[in-house]
């Protein structure tokens, strides 16, 4: 029996060769930089690159989901981590030198700057901030739970509970978060005014520009010799022990890379959007990255991606004409696949040639 066998039938893997992925970045590319900015309007190609940034969280999760078999309901916690880093710096930037930012002045609860939030002045730090703090915590997080060898439905609670207990933390701190409201009203982006529709547009460029980037990594980890390893580690732990690894640290490594993307997408969040609050990392914006991915298909590279687009779109189309019942459609959006296409969309054209080959091998 072979170390790596074939994965389980609820995650249909998808391999692309060079060549394919090639021609995928290429279109990829074309569809980003040429046909968006110039179908799409500044409001819209803004929402893309919402979704863009939802996208790049989806890719993590589909490498530490997909690939590994860890199922991921805390990435709020890095993106809010990524997120808050940014908008820190942000609005120190849009204060000045000496001057403490808005929100701190409306509440009147501080006199001085505080402590921590001093070093993301400047912005070497704050940049590295935002994909070092998450990718930190997570490589602290990771050697805690995966070396107690916790795993499955208990992996993903103890991650969903962290993200309730962030965004609870961040509530209470009003004077030094901004609580509830968060830090909003976010005016420019490394002295480019983000009110100008050209550096808007220049925003979404470095969106889609990461994005791109973001899965050219995880391209080249699902081809390498380490993402064999991480998918063996999902279907056989116990056998790659046997054989000298250790498990932990292979899935410490998935568990830690996604978690940088995540911070990295709430980083880019923070200008396409203007706003950072802790409505927007807790425990039901963790659990609607996975749904996007279980729609795209999490095994594949591309899926997740396009998944998390899909239902960002869905989620604003049909809240705009729907309000009160888009809920009930975004949790059939997460029962229709696991129920009828485990494998996501990704795994669609998958699903249809095996009914018709079962159809054609079916005696008359």
């Amino acid at each position: 029996m072979t170390l790596l066998q074939d994965p389980p039938e609820t995650a249909v893997e998808v391999r692309p060769t060079r060549s394919r992925a090639l021609v995928g970045f290429g279109l990829g590319a074309v569809v980003l930089f040429g046909v968006a900015p110039v179908v799409l309007g500044d409001f819209r190609l803004s929402l893309l690159a919402k979704y863009l940034c939802l996208a790049i969280v989806a890719v993590g999760i589909g490498l530490a989901w997909g690939r590994g078999g860890m199922l991921t309901l805390g990435q709020g916690v890095f993106f809010g981590l990524g997120g808050y880093a940014m908008a820190m710096h942000l609005k120190l930037a849009d204060a000045g030198p000496g001057r403490l930012p808005d929100f701190m002045q409306l509440y009147g609860q501080l006199d001085a700057l505080p402590w921590w939030w001093t070093p993301f002045a400047n912005p070497a730090f704050a940049l590295g901030a935002t994909v070092l703090l998450p990718m930190t915590v997570a490589l602290l997080l990771g050697l805690l739970i995966f070396r107690r060898k916790v795993r499955g439905a208990y992996f993903a609670i103890l991650s969903q509970a962290l993200c309730a207990a962030l965004a609870i933390f961040l509530i209470g701190q009003q004077g030094t978060t901004g609580g509830t409201n968060g830090l909003t009203d976010i005016q420019g982006f490394f002295g480019y005014d983000l009110n100008d529709p050209v550096n808007r547009r220049t925003v979404y460029f470095v969106v889609a520009a990461a994005l791109l980037a973001v899965l050219g990594l995880a391209w080249q980890l699902m081809r390498s010799r380490y993402g064999e390893l991480l998918v063996a580690v999902r279907d056989g732990e116990e056998r790659v022990r046997f054989l000298g690894y250790d498990p932990a640290n292979v899935k410490l490594v998935a568990y830690v890379v996604a978690a940088g993307m995540a911070g990295l997408a709430g980083a880019l969040f923070v200008p396409a959007v203007g706003i950072i609050s802790p409505a927007m990392i807790g425990v039901v914006p963790s659990i609607e990255f996975v749904i996007g991915v279980a729609v795209g298909g999490r095994a594949g590279l591309v899926g997740p991606a396009v998944g998390a687009i899909a239902v960002a779109w869905a989620r604003t189309a049909l809240s705009e004409r729907l309000p009160s019942a888009w809920t009930y459609f975004e949790g059939l959006l997460f029962i229709l696949p696991v129920v009828f296409l485990p494998g996501g969309l990704a795994s669609l054209a998958v699903f249809l040639r095996r009914r018709s080959s079962k159809k054609e091998v079916t005696p008359a």
